[in-house]
C-alpha cells in the first residue's frame, strides 16, 4: 500500500518541483521529469553478452587481476606483461585529455587481457577507477585509453526510524546507507543540535537511492524529510527559487539560518559553558565561556556562518586558535587546533561550512578536543542557546506555488 501511494504521489511532486523553477531554466525542469520517469541516470552498460567482459571477448584471452598498490607506477604492472615503455608514455601523452594515469587510486581494482601465445602481452587493461567509471587502456596497433561508464539505477525510497541512543545507530538498525545520515545532519544542520538529540527523536525521509550493478551509492536527492526533536517537528520541504534548490519549513521559512548549530559533524559534548568550571590542568575553578566537543585529531572544524578572520595564530593556554568576525554583532573562536586549513590567515574571508581548521590539542588541553566559542557584541554567550535568524524565506510571488509542493511533501510524510 505504502509503495503504491509512493508511486502514485511522487510523479506529482516531481512535476511540482520542476515548475518551482522559472519558465526559461528548461535544463533543470527537463532533469526533474527524466527522473520521475525513468530509472537509467547515466550511459548505457557495457555489453552483457555471456562471453564478454566490458565489451572484450574473455575467451580469447588469459586474465589477470591486482589492485593498484601505493605509490607503484603503471609501468610496475605492464612491463612484466609485454608492454614497452614507449607504448606506456605513447599512451600517457596521446590520451591525457581523456585520464590522467597519475590520478589512478592505491587499491583500485585492474584485469589485464594478456595473449594465450608465449609472448603473453597485454592487449587491455580495465582501471576501476570509482564505481560509476572504468578506464580501457588499449595497447593494440592504436594506443589509448577509453572511458567506460556504468548505468546508474535510480529508485525512491522511504525511510523512518526512532533514536535509541543516536541517529546513525537508528540508521544504521534498519541497513541504510550512511550518506542517508549525512544528508539529514546537513539539511537540519541550523535546526536540530544533532549533539542533543535523545531516544525517542524520530526521523522520516523521502529520498533517492542510486546504485551500480545492484550496489548501493547512497542517496542522490532529498525529497521531503521530517524530523522531531525535543518535541519540535520540523519539516524540510524542497523547492526552487532563483533557479537553486534549497529546503523551507511548512511556513516557507529557510531551514538554513546565519549559523551551523555546531562547528562539527558526528562528535559529543564533553563540557559545556559555565561560569565556574574546575580547570582540568591548572586545577582551580574558573569561568569556561565555551562548548568542549571531543573528537579526534584531524577532525575537520567548520566554519558556522559566513565572516572575516580576525586572527590565526597561537594564543596561549588556547593553543592554535581561529577567530571570525561574522557582522558587526556576532564572532565566534576556535580553540586547541592541531592546524589550521590551507588559506586561512587573518583578513580572510570564509563562508559557511569551510574547513578552518582541525581539531587538535595544542595549548592547555588534556587531550583532542574543540573548545567553541561563540560572542554577543564582544561578550560571551552559550554557543547551544543561540538563535539565529533565518535567511531568505520563499519569495511571496512564489508562495502558491510553494503551497503546491508543500502539500504533496507532507502528504507523502504522514503517508508512512
Amino acid at each position: 500500500m505504502i509503495q503504491s501511494r509512493l508511486k502514485f504521489l511522487f510523479p506529482i511532486l516531481c512535476v511540482l518541483l520542476a515548475f518551482s523553477c522559472k519558465t526559461p531554466e528548461k535544463e533543470k525542469q527537463q532533469e526533474i521529469f527524466q527522473l520521475a520517469n525513468t530509472d537509467d541516470k547515466s550511459s548505457p552498460p557495457a555489453s552483457e553478452e555471456k562471453n564478454l567482459l566490458y565489451g572484450i571477448p574473455v575467451d580469447s584471452f588469459d586474465l589477470i587481476t591486482g589492485h593498484i598498490r601505493k605509490n607503484s607506477l603503471l609501468s610496475s604492472i605492464l612491463l612484466p606483461h609485454g608492454v614497452s615503455m614507449e607504448e606506456i608514455d605513447f599512451l600517457a601523452r596521446n590520451s591525457a585529455s581523456v585520464f590522467d594515469i597519475r590520478k589512478m587510486r592505491a587499491g583500485n581494482n585492474y584485469t589485464l587481457f594478456c595473449d594465450r601465445d608465449s609472448d603473453g602481452k597485454a592487449r587491455y587493461m580495465i582501471y576501476e577507477h570509482d564505481p560509476v567509471t572504468s578506464y580501457i587502456f588499449s595497447f593494440n596497433d592504436s594506443l589509448n585509453i577509453t572511458p567506460l561508464t556504468k548505468s546508474i539505477k535510480s529508485k525512491i525510497k522511504f525511510a523512518s526510524g526512532t533514536i535509541e541512543t543516536s541517529m546513525w545507530e537508528a540508521m544504521m538498525k534498519d541497513s541504510l546507507h550512511p550518506s542517508v545520515a549525512i544528508a539529514l545532519s546537513e539539511i537540519f544542520a541550523w535546526s536540530v543540535d544533532f549533539f542533543g538529540i535523545q531516544k525517542g527523536d524520530r526521523f522520516r525521509v523521502i529520498y533517492e537511492e542510486l546504485s551500480v550493478d545492484g550496489k548501493s551509492l547512497g542517496a542522490g536527492r532529498i525529497f521531503g524529510a521530517q524530523f522531531t526533536w525535543a518535541g519540535n517537528v520540523i519539516n524540510a520541504i524542497p523547492f526552487i527559487q532563483d533557479g537553486t534548490e534549497s529546503f523551507y519549513d511548512e511556513n516557507g521559512n529557510s531551514l538554513k539560518k546565519a549559523f551551523l548549530k555546531a562547528p562539527l559533524q558526528f562528535s559529543r559534548i564533553s563540557s559545556r559553558f559555565s561560569s565556574s568550571r574546575m580547570h582540568p590542568i591548572l586545577r582551580i575553578v574558573r569561568p569556561h565561556y565555551g562548548v568542549d566537543y571531543a573528537a579526534p585529531v584531524g577532525t575537520p572544524v567548520l566554519a558556522i556562518g559566513d565572516g572575516r578572520v580576525t586572527s590565526a595564530g597561537t594564543e596561549n593556554g588556547s593553543g592554535r586558535m581561529v577567530r571570525i568576525q561574522h557582522n558587526s554583532v556576532y564572532s565566534t573562536a576556535y580553540l586547541h587546533l592541531s592546524r589550521f586549513a590551507p588559506g586561512i590567515a587573518p583578513g580572510v574571508y570564509v563562508k559557511q561550512g569551510d574547513v578552518i581548521g582541525y581539531v587538535g590539542s595544542s595549548g592547555l588541553s588534556t587531550g583532542p578536543h574543540l573548545d567553541f566559542r561563540f560572542y554577543r557584541n564582544g561578550s560571551p554567550v552559550d554557543p547551544l542557546k543561540v538563535e539565529a535568524p533565518p535567511v531568505e524565506p520563499v519569495h511571496e510571488e512564489n508562495m502558491e506555488r510553494f503551497e503546491k509542493s508543500k502539500t504533496v511533501v507532507l502528504g507523502l510524510l504522514e503517508t508512512f
